[in-house]
């Protein structure tokens, strides 16, 4: 671990930092950046791989006892005045403390299913919100789900703005990079006997009615102003919808995910 004081953020290893609206750029290089104590703290705790850390210096002692109790042998952490710090974009939501990490590799179904013994899982189609993604990743850890498939239209999850709203959360959740998420679902079904269901405003089914839900359970959600594409509705076993009130059409995403997986966590 070292440790480097900094009067600038010309250090070629600060890049991401002072880029931190690039997310295509940090997505195509494979890295992300945690902002925020409560977030760089659950990074920590995770297996996650820490590249580097830049923490304002008022912050330093609060934070060198989570750091070091992780063995970052090879792991610069910057140290500069909070001056410098605010002179970077968003301080008051990165609040002087920082890190970037790897993101860790693309899982498989067969991965996910064979190693974590999943039975719950979280399909997301056409979701490019980065902040809805981040509240729907800290709602699927919140109700015990074991994976997150995100499908060929989705964003990632490591998007700057999805790790801070998932509050971490994403650092306790396998992820599957679907390149073909009808075909992932399918074999789901077909192979793994998992029931899918499309979290479909226009469903038959109510999420009031007493649902036999199965052991193994794949809930797909879609974009707030497309929904589901065809070609994935197509595939799922049950369209379910929630009963609201006539005077909307529909929930935000992220407000219609909590309320499914509490209820399917109740019912597993």
């Amino acid at each position: 671990m070292k440790i480097i004081e900094i009067n600038s953020l010309d250090f070629p290893d600060l890049y991401p930092y002072r880029t931190l609206k690039f997310a295509t750029e940090h997505r195509e290089q494979g890295i992300f950046v945690a902002e925020g104590k409560k977030v760089v703290s659950r990074l920590l705790e995770s297996k996650v791989e820490i590249l580097s850390f830049l923490i304002a210096k008022e912050h330093w002692e609060e934070m060198k006892g989570k750091i070091t109790k992780r063995y970052l042998p090879n792991v610069s952490i910057y140290l500069g005045t909070k001056k410098l710090l605010e002179s970077i974009v968003g301080f008051n939501l990165h609040q002087g403390v920082m890190a970037v990490g790897k993101i860790p590799a693309s899982l498989t179904i067969d991965d996910v299913l064979k190693n974590y013994s999943a039975n719950f899982i979280v399909a997301l189609d056409g979701l490019t919100n980065s902040d809805n993604l981040g509240v729907i990743v800290r709602n699927c850890v919140s109700f015990n789900v074991n994976a997150l498939i995100v499908g060929e239209t989705s964003s990632s999850p490591y998007l700057r703005r999805a790790v801070r709203q998932s509050m971490g959360a994403i650092f306790e959740l396998p992820v599957i990079e679907s390149k073909n998420l009808a075909e992932d679902l399918l074999k789901l079904s077909k192979e793994y006997d998992f029931q899918v269901i499309a979290a479909d405003p226009h469903g038959k089914i109510s999420l009031r009615d007493n649902f036999n839900f199965s052991e193994n359970i794949c809930l797909v959600l879609g974009s707030e102003g497309y929904g589901i594409r065809e070609n994935v509705l197509s595939v799922c076993n049950e369209r379910i919808s929630i009963p609201i009130s006539l005077k909307v059409d529909s929930l935000n995403v992220a407000s219609a995910s909590a309320i499914f997986l509490y209820v399917i966590n109740q019912r597993l």
